[in-house]
Protein backbone atom coordinates (compact mmCIF):
# COMPACT_ATOMS: atom_id res chain seq x y z
CA UNK A 1 0.00 0.00 0.00
CA UNK A 2 1.27 3.49 -1.03
CA UNK A 3 2.53 5.66 2.25
CA UNK A 4 2.27 9.69 2.19
CA UNK A 5 5.04 11.82 1.70
CA UNK A 6 5.14 15.74 2.77
CA UNK A 7 7.22 17.13 0.77
CA UNK A 8 9.98 19.28 3.29
CA UNK A 9 10.22 21.66 0.35
CA UNK A 10 8.51 22.68 -2.81
CA UNK A 11 9.22 20.64 -6.02
CA UNK A 12 8.59 21.29 -8.97
CA UNK A 13 7.97 18.19 -11.83
CA UNK A 14 8.16 18.12 -15.38
CA UNK A 15 4.44 17.29 -16.99
CA UNK A 16 5.05 15.94 -20.79
CA UNK A 17 7.90 16.59 -22.94
CA UNK A 18 11.59 15.51 -22.50
CA UNK A 19 11.75 15.97 -19.01
CA UNK A 20 8.22 14.08 -18.27
CA UNK A 21 8.56 12.97 -14.45
CA UNK A 22 11.82 14.53 -13.69
CA UNK A 23 11.76 16.73 -10.47
CA UNK A 24 13.79 18.73 -8.46
CA UNK A 25 13.87 19.94 -5.20
CA UNK A 26 13.85 24.05 -4.48
CA UNK A 27 15.56 25.06 -1.51
CA UNK A 28 17.00 28.46 -3.54
CA UNK A 29 16.90 29.40 -6.72
CA UNK A 30 16.64 27.21 -10.06
CA UNK A 31 16.80 28.45 -13.30
CA UNK A 32 15.39 27.22 -16.84
CA UNK A 33 16.76 27.64 -19.98
CA UNK A 34 18.59 26.13 -22.77
CA UNK A 35 22.23 26.58 -21.75
CA UNK A 36 24.08 23.63 -19.69
CA UNK A 37 24.40 26.32 -16.94
CA UNK A 38 20.86 26.44 -15.84
CA UNK A 39 19.98 24.22 -13.31
CA UNK A 40 16.85 22.58 -15.43
CA UNK A 41 18.07 22.80 -19.25
CA UNK A 42 15.86 22.53 -21.79
CA UNK A 43 17.31 21.46 -25.01
CA UNK A 44 14.86 23.26 -27.55
CA UNK A 45 15.74 26.53 -29.50
CA UNK A 46 12.10 27.92 -28.67
CA UNK A 47 13.83 28.42 -25.03
CA UNK A 48 16.13 31.07 -24.27
CA UNK A 49 19.36 30.42 -22.94
CA UNK A 50 18.41 31.35 -20.01
CA UNK A 51 14.47 31.50 -19.94
CA UNK A 52 13.02 32.14 -16.55
CA UNK A 53 13.75 31.49 -12.77
CA UNK A 54 12.27 29.78 -9.58
CA UNK A 55 13.33 30.89 -6.39
CA UNK A 56 12.10 31.38 -2.74
CA UNK A 57 11.16 35.51 -2.02
CA UNK A 58 9.92 37.00 1.32
CA UNK A 59 6.29 36.03 0.37
CA UNK A 60 7.38 32.35 -1.03
CA UNK A 61 8.08 30.45 -3.90
CA UNK A 62 7.95 32.88 -6.64
CA UNK A 63 8.42 32.43 -10.48
CA UNK A 64 10.15 35.37 -13.27
CA UNK A 65 10.30 35.39 -16.54
CA UNK A 66 13.63 36.45 -17.33
CA UNK A 67 13.20 38.27 -20.17
CA UNK A 68 12.70 35.26 -23.02
CA UNK A 69 11.80 35.43 -26.41
CA UNK A 70 8.83 32.82 -26.17
CA UNK A 71 7.44 33.50 -23.30
CA UNK A 72 6.90 31.67 -19.90
CA UNK A 73 3.23 30.80 -18.70
CA UNK A 74 1.79 30.25 -15.37
CA UNK A 75 -1.78 28.48 -15.29
CA UNK A 76 -2.18 28.86 -19.06
CA UNK A 77 -1.14 33.28 -18.53
CA UNK A 78 2.42 34.73 -19.69
CA UNK A 79 4.06 36.60 -17.02
CA UNK A 80 5.41 39.99 -17.16
CA UNK A 81 6.35 39.94 -13.44
CA UNK A 82 7.20 37.81 -10.71
CA UNK A 83 4.33 35.77 -9.66
CA UNK A 84 4.25 33.41 -6.59
CA UNK A 85 3.57 30.33 -7.29
CA UNK A 86 1.42 27.70 -4.82
CA UNK A 87 0.40 24.16 -4.85
CA UNK A 88 -0.63 22.68 -8.34
CA UNK A 89 0.20 25.29 -10.60
CA UNK A 90 1.27 24.79 -14.05
CA UNK A 91 4.28 26.15 -15.22
CA UNK A 92 4.97 26.24 -19.25
CA UNK A 93 8.43 27.63 -20.85
CA UNK A 94 7.33 28.55 -24.25
CA UNK A 95 5.72 25.96 -25.96
CA UNK A 96 8.70 23.48 -25.12
CA UNK A 97 8.50 22.06 -21.31
CA UNK A 98 5.64 22.09 -18.85
CA UNK A 99 5.95 21.55 -15.35
CA UNK A 100 4.10 21.11 -12.23
CA UNK A 101 4.85 23.20 -9.01
CA UNK A 102 4.27 21.03 -5.83
CA UNK A 103 4.15 23.52 -2.79
CA UNK A 104 5.85 22.36 0.41
CA UNK A 105 2.67 20.78 2.63
CA UNK A 106 1.49 18.87 -0.91
CA UNK A 107 1.18 15.02 0.21
CA UNK A 108 2.06 12.79 -2.52
CA UNK A 109 1.62 8.98 -2.54
CA UNK A 110 4.46 7.90 -3.05
CA UNK A 111 6.17 4.20 -3.14
CA UNK A 112 9.61 3.04 -4.82
CA UNK A 113 9.67 3.53 -8.89
CA UNK A 114 6.03 5.22 -8.30
CA UNK A 115 6.81 8.91 -8.44
CA UNK A 116 6.38 10.18 -11.90
CA UNK A 117 2.78 7.54 -11.92
CA UNK A 118 1.57 9.34 -8.71
CA UNK A 119 2.42 12.58 -10.09
CA UNK A 120 0.12 12.55 -13.10
CA UNK A 121 -2.96 10.69 -10.87
CA UNK A 122 -2.30 13.70 -8.56
CA UNK A 123 -2.57 16.03 -11.16
CA UNK A 124 -5.88 14.90 -13.19
CA UNK A 125 -8.54 16.90 -13.53
CA UNK A 126 -10.33 14.44 -11.21
CA UNK A 127 -8.36 13.13 -7.56
CA UNK A 128 -9.58 11.12 -5.27
CA UNK A 129 -8.23 10.20 -1.46
CA UNK A 130 -9.84 6.84 -0.79
CA UNK A 131 -9.52 6.73 2.65
CA UNK A 132 -11.19 9.94 4.02
CA UNK A 133 -14.07 9.94 0.34
CA UNK A 134 -12.42 13.34 -0.04
CA UNK A 135 -13.00 14.44 -4.39
CA UNK A 136 -11.30 17.05 -5.77
CA UNK A 137 -12.41 18.57 -9.31
CA UNK A 138 -9.88 20.66 -10.85
CA UNK A 139 -7.42 21.36 -7.61
CA UNK A 140 -11.00 22.57 -6.12
CA UNK A 141 -12.64 19.78 -3.20
CA UNK A 142 -15.99 18.63 -3.91
CA UNK A 143 -18.31 20.13 -0.45
CA UNK A 144 -20.09 18.52 0.59
CA UNK A 145 -18.60 15.36 -0.04
CA UNK A 146 -20.51 12.86 -2.17
CA UNK A 147 -22.37 10.48 -0.53
CA UNK A 148 -21.26 6.58 -0.48
CA UNK A 149 -22.99 5.19 -3.13
CA UNK A 150 -21.74 8.18 -5.54
CA UNK A 151 -18.28 7.58 -4.35
CA UNK A 152 -18.01 3.70 -4.63
CA UNK A 153 -19.21 4.97 -8.39
CA UNK A 154 -16.32 7.81 -9.00
CA UNK A 155 -13.59 4.95 -7.45
CA UNK A 156 -14.81 2.21 -9.78
CA UNK A 157 -14.57 4.61 -12.53
CA UNK A 158 -11.41 6.08 -11.86
CA UNK A 159 -9.63 2.78 -11.06
CA UNK A 160 -10.92 1.32 -14.69
CA UNK A 161 -8.35 4.02 -16.30
CA UNK A 162 -10.97 4.88 -18.91
CA UNK A 163 -12.15 0.95 -19.46
CA UNK A 164 -15.47 0.48 -20.34
CA UNK A 165 -18.16 -0.54 -17.00
CA UNK A 166 -20.56 -2.44 -18.19
CA UNK A 167 -24.13 -1.29 -15.72
CA UNK A 168 -24.22 -4.83 -14.26
CA UNK A 169 -20.72 -4.40 -13.29
CA UNK A 170 -21.69 -0.96 -11.52
CA UNK A 171 -24.39 -1.93 -9.93
CA UNK A 172 -22.49 -5.10 -8.79
CA UNK A 173 -19.72 -3.36 -7.24
CA UNK A 174 -21.68 -0.28 -6.02
CA UNK A 175 -24.74 -2.29 -4.79
CA UNK A 176 -22.44 -5.20 -3.68
CA UNK A 177 -23.77 -8.36 -5.16
CA UNK A 178 -26.40 -8.98 -2.25
CA UNK A 179 -27.98 -5.75 -2.34
CA UNK A 180 -27.73 -5.49 -5.64
CA UNK A 181 -30.62 -7.92 -6.47
CA UNK A 182 -33.54 -5.53 -6.92
CA UNK A 183 -31.66 -3.06 -7.88
CA UNK A 184 -33.39 -1.03 -11.26
CA UNK A 185 -32.22 0.39 -14.40
CA UNK A 186 -34.06 3.51 -13.06
CA UNK A 187 -32.04 3.32 -9.63
CA UNK A 188 -28.49 3.63 -11.40
CA UNK A 189 -29.27 5.84 -14.09
CA UNK A 190 -30.52 8.46 -11.10
CA UNK A 191 -27.50 7.36 -9.35
CA UNK A 192 -24.99 8.14 -12.52
CA UNK A 193 -26.96 11.74 -12.85
CA UNK A 194 -26.72 12.85 -9.46
CA UNK A 195 -22.63 12.21 -9.57
CA UNK A 196 -22.59 13.81 -12.86
CA UNK A 197 -24.54 16.91 -11.81
CA UNK A 198 -21.98 16.99 -8.21
CA UNK A 199 -18.83 16.87 -10.50
CA UNK A 200 -20.14 19.52 -12.46
CA UNK A 201 -20.83 22.02 -9.17
CA UNK A 202 -16.53 23.13 -9.82
CA UNK A 203 -16.85 22.04 -13.89
CA UNK A 204 -19.77 21.92 -15.83
CA UNK A 205 -17.84 22.68 -19.40
CA UNK A 206 -16.65 18.69 -19.18
CA UNK A 207 -18.27 15.62 -19.53
CA UNK A 208 -15.88 13.24 -17.60
CA UNK A 209 -18.73 9.95 -17.38
CA UNK A 210 -19.46 8.82 -20.90
CA UNK A 211 -22.57 6.61 -21.26
CA UNK A 212 -21.34 4.26 -23.83
CA UNK A 213 -24.35 3.15 -25.63
CA UNK A 214 -24.90 -0.78 -25.33
CA UNK A 215 -21.96 -1.20 -22.89
CA UNK A 216 -22.40 0.89 -19.77
CA UNK A 217 -19.34 3.89 -18.79
CA UNK A 218 -16.27 5.08 -18.67
CA UNK A 219 -14.68 8.12 -16.87
CA UNK A 220 -12.78 10.33 -19.10
CA UNK A 221 -10.45 12.19 -16.56
CA UNK A 222 -7.37 13.71 -18.12
CA UNK A 223 -3.97 15.48 -16.89
CA UNK A 224 -5.43 19.08 -15.71
CA UNK A 225 -3.18 20.82 -18.90
CA UNK A 226 -0.98 18.47 -21.04
CA UNK A 227 2.39 19.23 -22.70
CA UNK A 228 3.59 19.44 -25.63
CA UNK A 229 6.47 17.08 -26.32
CA UNK A 230 10.30 19.15 -26.66
CA UNK A 231 11.54 18.91 -30.25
Amino acid sequence: MMTDLIQSQPVLVGQGGSLNGYRWSIAGEITIGRTGTCEIVIPNQQVSRIHARIFISPNGPALEDLSSKNGTFHNGKPITEITGLEDGDIIQIALAQEFVFLGQDATVPLAPGDFESSVISYFRRIRLEKDSHRTWVLNRELDPSLSLLQFKLLVLLFESAGRVISRSEVINSVWGSQESVGVTDQALDALVRRLRERISELDGQYDYIITVRGQGYRLDNPPISTGEPAD
